[in-house]
């Protein structure tokens, strides 16, 4: 049984990266396999932001990585630099920068690049998308 991390460095438009990582971490997590968590960087972060809307015809993939979470218990990770640098905001950090308004929320979590750090230690396979 292997600790596995996954890494989200791709927006859900750009390319299908962000779907291919979406379901690996579903695959990892109904297996015998342990999927310690999701970390979203660089333009990753654009996974968190709630207020992204989908095509009728395309899979929400904030709804699929909040259903995942909430599921499975997975935790979703976001860099808050890469993420306040794209205007994907807790509120917390929108407080902190003098804004009213936020689009981060759990289960997504703004954390530093230490959480990246510890998931690639814990990890004994961290996969790049």
């Amino acid at each position: 049984m292997a600790n596995i991390g996954i890494l989200v460095m791709s927006s859900p438009s750009a390319s299908q990266n962000a779907s291919s990582a979406l379901r690996l971490a579903q695959t990892i997590a109904t297996s015998e396999h342990n999927l310690l968590g999701v970390f979203f960087y660089q333009d990753g972060v654009h996974n968190a932001n709630q207020l992204q809307v989908s095509a009728s015809n395309e899979l929400n993939l904030y709804a699929a990585w909040t259903q995942l979470a909430t599921i499975h218990a997975c935790p979703l990770l976001v860099c808050v630099t890469a993420a306040s640098k794209r205007g994907v905001l807790s509120q917390l950090d929108a407080s902190e920068n003098d804004s009213e308004h936020f689009n981060l929320s759990a289960p997504f979590q703004s954390v530093g690049l230490g959480e990246l750090a510890q998931l690639i230690r814990n990890s004994d396979r961290l996969v790049q998308f």
